[in-house]
């Protein structure tokens, strides 16, 4: 006699796979939309750029990014990056740490302003630092007196630049934490380790992969700013002027191949991102998918 659990147990299962399988057909229909979406918008303007970079030879490339204002765009990105990245994690950490493992007023607030970057336009949100720090805004008088500068300057475009990268490394490991629930935490208290103790060797060891992903997606973002850094930087060649901003002016004066050699270095981020990406998850891809099991 067949086990009853069995029995109800199989149609069960043959009806779930059922609604998952597509047929042949199917299939290969929605894999030719999804590359030829990615072979239009992804690759080929990839391609385009690194063409237009290289047009005219190697040293028309090299002569282009040796120029000395290209050079000030690049050390500018970096700065920027190397500021607000870091800066960005504390927040991402601190701001998941306690909407996942505590209960407070104002917790479904807090949540709705880290989002706030994805639904507002980063113009706005640099015409919002003018408007604060500018001349005529409502603390330009105060720093004029006391001699600070924050737009049209490097600060400026680093808080334009956290603004909107800071949603990043918060929003990878809120779902993270939350998933894996306050267990692990506890024991070790129970244990007698301290806070500090339990965060160190307990909570960032089970979200490592996690905020691993989120730097990188907030650095390849910091990178790659336009619009709130545009509003705040003034534009200032060879001072102000990260390299999407430089892109811009050197395209506007018709010098092609500076604009895409510059532009094919903000690719060539990308694609490293993209690549360190792909490469943690074929190496440590079961340690991932294990912890974000937990």
């Amino acid at each position: 006699m067949a086990d009853p659990e069995i029995k109800s147990y199989a149609p069960h299962h043959e009806s779930q796979s059922a609604a998952v399988t597509e047929s042949p057909t199917a299939r290969a229909v929605l894999m030719i939309v999804a590359f030829a979406f990615l072979g239009v918008f992804l690759l080929l303007p990839l391609i385009i750029v690194f063409n237009e970079a290289f047009s005219k030879g190697v040293g028309a490339y090299t002569e282009a990014l040796s120029d000395p204002d290209t050079r000030s765009a690049i050390r500018l990105t970096l700065l920027v990056a190397a500021i607000s990245v870091p800066l960005n994690v504390v927040f991402g950490i601190s701001a998941a740490w306690a909407i996942a493992k505590f209960e407070f007023k104002g917790k479904a607030f807090l949540t709705t302003l880290i989002d706030l970057p994805f639904s507002v336009s980063p113009v706005i949100s640099g015409l919002v630092y003018v408007l604060l720090f500018g001349a005529q805004g409502l603390l330009g008088g105060w720093l004029k007196a006391h001699g600070i500068v924050i737009l049209f300057a490097v600060p400026g475009i680093v808080l334009a630049t956290i603004f909107v990268t800071f949603p990043f490394v918060a929003r990878e490991l809120i779902p993270l934490m939350q998933e894996q629930g306050n267990g692990d935490e506890e024991a070790a208290l129970s244990l007698g380790a301290n806070g500090w103790q339990t965060f160190w060797y307990v909570t960032l060891p089970n979200v490592k992969w996690g905020l691993l992903y989120g730097v990188l997606l907030c650095n390849a973002r910091a990178m790659g700013e336009f619009g709130a850094v545009s509003v705040v930087s003034g534009h200032i060649r060879g001072l102000t002027n990260t390299m999407p901003l430089h892109v811009e002016i050197l395209y506007n004066e018709y010098n092609a191949v500076g604009a895409f050699a510059v532009a094919s270095l903000l690719a060539g981020l990308a694609l490293v991102t993209l690549v360190l990406k792909t490469l943690l998850e074929m190496r440590y891809g079961a340690e991932i998918a294990a912890t974000r099991g937990h």
